[in-house]
C-alpha cells in the first residue's frame, strides 16, 4: 500500500482531472447532443469520449507506469483485466441518459485500486457543483467538508435508492419490479437518480440510507464511490450479505446498523 503522502498526491491529481472533465460536461450539458447507442437503451455521447480521453491523458502524464480501465475504452476494446498494479478505473460520465435529457444527476467518477483494493475515490457532479472525495482509511468529504453515513437504525424509516438498469429482458424486468414492490412496504420511500456513483455518494453523506444495484455496467460505476462510502463509515457488500467483489455487477451499501435487516429484506441468493 502506498504511504499517506502518495495517496494524497493521487487524490489531488484525480480531483484535477475530474474538474477538467467536469468543464466539458458542464458546457455540453446545455448544448444539443450527438447520441449513439451502445445497446437498445444504453447511450454514449461525444462528451463521454472527450472526458475519458482528457482524464486518461492527464493521469498517464503523471503516472505512466499505472494501469487504466475506462468505460468507453472497455466498450470499444473489451474489458481490461484488473491486476495488483495501481489501476485507475474511470467512468467519464456516469448518468449519460440523465445528461442527454438535461437531468442534473451526472458525474465524473475516478477511482484508483492498489492490489485490487479501491483506495482513492473522486466523484464530481459539475452541474450541482458537488465534489466527493475519499481515501481508504481516511476521511470522506463533500466540497472539502467531512461527511458521514446516516445514523438510521430502522428499515421503515430509511430512504432506499436503486436503478432498473438497461436490460429489457422480460424476466429480468419482472424480477426487478417485483423486488422493488416487495421492498417498498419495508422502507420509507424509494429514489432512482440514474447514477450508481451518485447513489453511493448519497449513502456516504447520509442523504440516502440504503442502496443496491444488480447488473450495473462495470467496475467504473463503483470504483471511486465505494472508497467514499467506506471512508464515511459505511459498508459496501454483496446484496446477499457476502463480501463485495468489484468484478461482479452486484452491490449494496448502507450504514453498519442497517446491513443485516437490509440483506434480509433483499432476499437475494449468493
Amino acid at each position: 500500500m502506498a504511504d499517506d503522502a502518495s495517496l494524497n498526491e493521487f487524490l489531488a491529481t484525480a480531483v484535477d482531472a475530474a474538474k477538467r472533465a467536469g468543464e466539458i460536461i458542464r458546457k455540453g450539458f446545455y448544448q444539443p447532443k450527438h447520441v449513439e447507442h451502445k445497446g437498445e437503451i444504453d447511450l454514449v455521447t461525444e462528451t463521454d469520449k472527450a472526458c475519458e480521453d482528457l482524464i486518461f491523458k492527464h493521469l498517464k502524464q503523471q503516472y505512466p507506469t499505472h494501469k487504466f480501465i475506462g468505460e468507453e475504452t472497455a466498450d470499444a476494446c473489451g474489458a481490461t483485466e484488473l491486476t495488483d498494479e495501481p489501476t485507475w478505473i474511470v467512468d467519464p460520465l456516469d448518468g449519460t441518459t440523465n445528461f442527454v435529457h438535461g437531468y442534473p444527476f451526472v458525474c465524473v467518477s475516478i477511482g484508483l485500486t492498489i492490489g485490487k483494493v479501491p483506495t482513492v475515490g473522486v466523484v464530481y457532479n459539475p452541474i450541482m457543483e458537488e465534489l466527493f472525495t475519499g481515501i481508504r482509511g481516511g476521511v470522506a468529504s463533500l466540497n472539502g467538508k467531512p461527511i458521514k453515513v446516516s445514523a438510521e437504525t430502522e428499515l421503515m424509516k430509511s430512504l432506499l435508492a436503486t436503478g432498473t438498469g438497461t436490460n429489457r429482458d422480460k424476466l429480468i424486468m419482472d424480477a426487478t419490479t417485483n423486488r422493488i414492490k416487495n421492498l417498498l412496504v419495508k422502507v420509507r420511500s424509494l429514489r432512482m437518480s440514474g447514477s450508481c456513483a451518485l447513489n453511493l455518494c448519497g449513502i456516504a453523506c447520509g442523504r440516502l440510507d440504503l442502496f443496491y444495484s444488480l447488473g450495473y455496467g462495470g467496475p467504473w460505476d463503483v470504483a471511486a464511490s465505494i472508497v467514499i462510502v467506506q471512508a464515511a463509515g459505511g459498508l459496501v457488500y454483496d446484496p446477499s450479505g457476502k463480501n463485495f467483489n468489484i468484478t461482479s455487477p452486484r452491490i449494496a451499501a448502507s450504514n453498519p446498523s442497517l446491513k443485516d435487516a437490509f440483506v434480509e429484506a433483499l432476499e437475494l441468493p449468493e
